[in-house]
């Protein structure tokens, strides 16, 4: 240590620098959500903020605040494998906080954790892999209309909702959904290595979810605890935090009317006419949809 460094460091009103850790906020749903204003969570979205918090040469730890129900396989797995890569290139530790739920892709952002905490009331699991959507052949035929698909390609069309399913699609979809769900619990017991066993849970990879006292029992979380209070139980209580959210607008950006959008374009909530149509927007109205049946599987 340089003489100056060390003379500095004796003197009563300073010390060793106080532990310092970034929290990164993920909340929502993952993937690009449709319609203005509706923000999913991407790794376009959440890759500065996964830098920038990596960023401190005093870093003692990174923090994951996750409140997420699940979404897009491949966003979650590419949010977890730059939370990963940055730990590893750092060699900084990483927790993570489960706030309402982490189910789904929301549990592969918090397997990027090297251990993984949630409020006792928190919703943690759901390792399955679902798809889901409507068929309008009978309602279409109902009035009339005809559907008229051209494709070159003999499965182009499969699984058309106006058109009636067709089992050899059916199938083809569930070798999909299988392929994705070996892949997520691959990737769930590489993470939770000694920690998790399906052995005496059965159900652990069923797609099932549950509070965090049963998560804990299948290894699928470390503990129950609250960020606020573990940190300074952890580290002490003069360790200072950052909080970073992904997604925040620039000045630049704000100027310019919102994130993204140059002067004069609309933001349009979902389910609002457009002011300058004066249409209700239909991709803001089917985003809501999807995002709020997303949540309400978990009682959100």
């Amino acid at each position: 240590m340089k003489p100056f460094k060390a003379a500095w460091r004796a003197l009563p009103f300073t010390g060793d620098e106080k532990p310092f850790v970034t929290v990164i906020e993920l909340t929502g749903v993952i993937g690009v959500v449709s319609g203005p204003g509706q923000k999913g969570l991407s790794l376009s979205r959440v890759k500065d903020a996964i830098e920038e918090a990596f960023k401190p040469p005093n870093l003692t730890a990174v923090a994951l605040a996750i409140n997420s129900p699940g979404g897009s396989p491949v966003q979650s797995r590419l949010i977890h494998n730059a939370i990963r890569k940055e730990a590893a290139k750092k060699k900084v530790p990483v927790l993570a906080f489960v706030e309402d739920v982490g189910a789904s892709g929301g549990y592969i952002l918090s397997i990027a954790g090297d251990e993984i905490y949630a409020d006792e009331s928190s919703i943690v699991g759901s390792i399955g892999v679902i798809s889901a959507g409507f068929g309008f052949q009978e309602l279409i035929a109902r009035y009339g209309i005809e559907r008229r698909v051209y494709t070159a390609g003999e499965s182009k069309s499969q699984l058309d909702a106006f058109k009636m399913e067709k089992a050899e699609d059916v199938q083809r979809l569930e070798g999909i959904l299988d392929d994705l769900h070996a892949q997520f619990i691959a990737l769930v017991k590489n993470r939770r290595d000694g920690k998790i066993s399906d052995s005496d849970h059965g159900d652990t990879f069923s797609g099932a979810f549950w509070t965090a006292e049963n998560a804990k029992s299948r290894g699928l979380i470390d503990g129950i605890a609250q960020m606020g209070d573990f940190l300074p139980a952890r580290f002490g209580d003069d360790v200072k935090v950052k909080i970073i959210s992904p997604g925040k607008s620039s000045l630049l950006q704000r100027l310019l009317g919102g994130e993204g959008r140059l002067r004069g374009a609309s933001s349009v909530a979902p389910g609002e006419a457009n002011p300058v149509s004066g249409l209700v927007d239909p991709d803001a109205i089917i985003g809501a949809i999807e995002e709020r049946a997303l949540w309400s599987r978990f009682g959100l």
